[in-house]
This record gives C-alpha cells, sequence and structure tokens, in this order.
C-alpha cells in the first residue's frame, strides 16, 4: 500500500478498534474520571454534569450531557479541561490535574452523555 492509503487506513482501524472496546476519549479511564470529577467538578456541573449544581453562574453552566457539549471533540473537550473557557466560570485546570487525567475526566464526560439512565461505574 501507499503512503496515501496507508494513513487513512490506519486511522479508520484505530477508530474501529477503540469503538469497538468501549474506549472514551482517547483512552481515557471512565472509573478514574468519575472519582476525580466527583471530587472537583461537581460542585459546579451537579451530580449528574447537568450543571443543576447549587452554586449558579451568568452564563450558566454547561450541561455535560447535553448533545452540544457531547457532539465536541475530544480534543475541544480536553481544552475546555485544560485551558478554561473564557467568559464563563471554567477555570483551567492544567495547573491541577495532569494530562492523562484530564483524558480521564474527558472519558467520563462522555459516559454522562451515553449513559442516560443507567449506573455509572
Amino acid at each position: 500500500m501507499n503512503a496515501r492509503v496507508t494513513g487513512p487506513v490506519l486511522l479508520a482501524m484505530l477508530f474501529v478498534a477503540a469503538v469497538g472496546s468501549g474506549s472514551y476519549a482517547a483512552g481515557g479511564n471512565v472509573a478514574k474520571g468519575k472519582v476525580l470529577f466527583t471530587s472537583l467538578c461537581i460542585r459546579c456541573h451537579g451530580v449528574d454534569g447537568k450543571g443543576d449544581a447549587s452554586m449558579k453562574f451568568n452564563p450558566p453552566v454547561a450541561d455535560l450531557s447535553s448533545s452540544a457539549v457531547q457532539s465536541k471533540l475530544d480534543g475541544s473537550l480536553m481544552k475546555a479541561i485544560h485551558d478554561g473557557r473564557k467568559n464563563t466560570a471554567m477555570g483551567a485546570w492544567k495547573f491541577v490535574l495532569s494530562d492523562e487525567e484530564i483524558r480521564d475526566v474527558t472519558a467520563y464526560v462522555r459516559a454522562l452523555g451515553s449513559s442516560a439512565g443507567r449506573k455509572l461505574p
């Protein structure tokens, strides 16, 4: 195979392997992400990630289970966690969380969107 075909074929194979294995967010660990979410994110995003915690902000906190959030690329979600979001209450977590922990939290955020009504790990 030439290089023009090999790259896309390998990417497709990796995507199928990741989706088939139930992997989330570039290999993040959902269980570890849940622990981090529970200790760091829950006070603003709420227990189910819907942004309905007791603390209120303007603009409102994102509903992490919504299609608007779930349709974003993993890289966009990880960047928002890493760098924060301008003009919102979402601060940068790059000084608190490692890149691996940010992947784990992103994996858990993905699970929030895909597990409506199911119990998470």
